[in-house]
């Protein structure tokens, strides 16, 4: 009769390494969590339309008449403020869910699941892709959502327009989400996460061409301008907008494609048994 050690692969006498099928039911078990819990929680997808709407509705009226957008790629003709802030709106669901996934991971780690996650023989890399892959696909679902909602509100772009930026919203996700994957491992306790939020999220959103083209910026304060340039904030937000009306940013998804690569490079080093949680854990008992 074969021991648990032996069923295990990898283990002294078990299979080397898993199989795709294998593979597949744990990112489908992850995905399958995180949908529950997204749908668990309603108020969670109220309050990811509540803050993009509000721009929308309340301060697009106001903006409207002192913020003139002139023409600019992508767009061909003069736009109104609310059709050039929706990408930057999107993008402000994607921002704001990537953070809630980080909160739900610290979370999960107070409570142990994350413990429990991360000690499956399964790599450490794959858990917290499948994670990630998680959060952004909860994330991408709220933005289409939104858009939804703003079509109503005169916001039409071409429609092939909502299919070609599922790309841009997919990488643009998976940025923020390691940032906020990355955030979480450095996050001792539940309590430090709203100071961390406002040091993070807030700067990359108001110092980014979200609300107002980058030639106003740079019109109106230098500093600020190479401060939204330096912001990868700010080329996510510009993937979305070309891809919307059907065009690709080549310098946008360069550095978007980048930033994610060390973002998630760092979450995946940060949670390393021997240098994340486990000396975190080890200072915690240290300290008590």
């Amino acid at each position: 009769m074969q021991s648990v050690t032996d069923r295990i692969p990898g283990g002294p006498n078990g299979p080397k390494g898993f199989r795709a099928r294998q593979y597949f039911v744990c990112l489908k078990g992850i995905l399958l969590r995180e949908g529950l819990r997204f749908l668990n929680q309603r108020e969670r997808f109220v309050s990811s339309l509540v803050r993009p709407l509000l721009w929308l509705f309340v301060f697009a009226a106001g903006f409207r008449q002192v913020l003139g957008v002139s023409i600019i790629p992508p767009y061909k003709t003069y736009v109104m403020y609310e059709v050039y802030i929706t990408p930057g709106l999107c993008g402000m669901i994607l921002l704001f869910s990537g953070m809630q996934s980080s909160l739900s991971m610290v979370y999960d780690r107070e409570m142990g699941n994350m413990r429990t996650l991360l000690v499956s023989p399964f790599p450490r890399w794959f858990l917290l892709s499948s994670k990630l892959l998680a959060g952004v696909t909860v994330s991408i679902m709220q933005v289409y959502a939104f858009l939804a909602v703003a079509w109503f509100w005169g916001v039409k772009p071409p429609w092939t327009g909502y299919l070609l930026m599922l790309p841009a919203l997919f990488l643009s996700g998976m940025m923020l989400c390691s940032l906020g994957m990355l955030l979480s491992s450095v996050i001792k306790q539940l309590e430090n996460f709203a100071g961390i939020m406002n040091f993070v999220i807030f700067p990359m959103y108001f110092a980014s061409s979200a609300l107002y083209p980058l030639w106003r910026i740079q019109e109106s304060s230098p500093l600020l301008y190479k401060i939204c340039l330096a912001n990868p904030f700010t080329y996510a937000v510009e993937l979305i907008r070309f891809a919307l009306y059907g065009q690709v940013d080549w310098k946008s998804l360069m550095v978007v494609v980048a930033v994610t690569i060390l973002f998630l490079g760092g979450a995946i080093l940060a949670y390393d048994p021997s240098k994340g949680l486990l000396s975190r854990k080890q200072d915690i008992g240290g300290n008590a």
